[in-house]
């Protein structure tokens, strides 16, 4: 397992800075596919940092500890099933299926990349930090975060920029989803 993560970390690095071959550490198999779940356990962290980062912002107390972090909980394993499922059969749709579980391992080993860049924004967040400089990093973040997966899409399963764009919009759309759901279970 150690081997896996070491070259799942080692692919994300290289995809991150657009460099193609990332893909060629991620393993190519099903077996491979279903090890680069553990990007969703090594995210964990930074995902529950994010959301308390999130709720301290917006003034929240001991409340959170209950069913808005069950409902986060929830939605944050959901998101690392439904986008893969749903990339299975658009991947076999397209005649990519074969390139499929590569692609996966890429997507998950780059969810820790995302993940460290929002932490990196967040902190001055956290310390309070606001203003056009904060809006600018924070755009110039999700554009980067979002060319990270496209490529990341468009060199795993060899698909054109517009059917990768429609994979990323794909994601974006289920992100929101979750993010809606998130927010109504929370309410009860």
């Amino acid at each position: 397992m150690r081997l896996a993560i070491a070259a799942g970390l080692a692919g994300a690095a290289l995809l991150a800075r657009g460099r193609p071959e990332g893909m060629v550490l991620m393993e190519g198999t099903p077996a491979g596919a279903w090890r680069s779940f553990i990007a969703a356990a090594i995210c964990l962290p930074a995902f529950l940092a994010l959301r308390f980062f999130s709720w301290a912002q917006a003034g929240a107390g001991m409340e959170v500890l209950g069913r808005p972090l069950l409902a986060e909980f929830i939605t944050y394993a959901l998101g690392w099933v439904i986008f893969p499922l749903v990339t299975l059969w658009v991947a076999e749709l397209w005649g990519r299926g074969a390139a499929w579980p590569r692609f996966v391992a890429g997507w998950n080993w780059i969810n820790i990349v995302q993940y460290l860049v929002w932490l990196a924004l967040a902190v001055p967040i956290a310390l309070g930090a606001s203003g056009l400089l904060l809006q600018g990093l924070t755009l110039a973040a999700f554009g980067y975060l979002v060319w990270l997966e496209w490529f990341t899409v468009r060199v795993a399963l060899g698909l054109t920029g517009s059917r990768a764009t429609a994979i990323v919009l794909l994601d974006l759309m289920i992100g929101v989803f979750l993010a809606g759901l998130a927010q109504r279970l929370s309410l009860g």
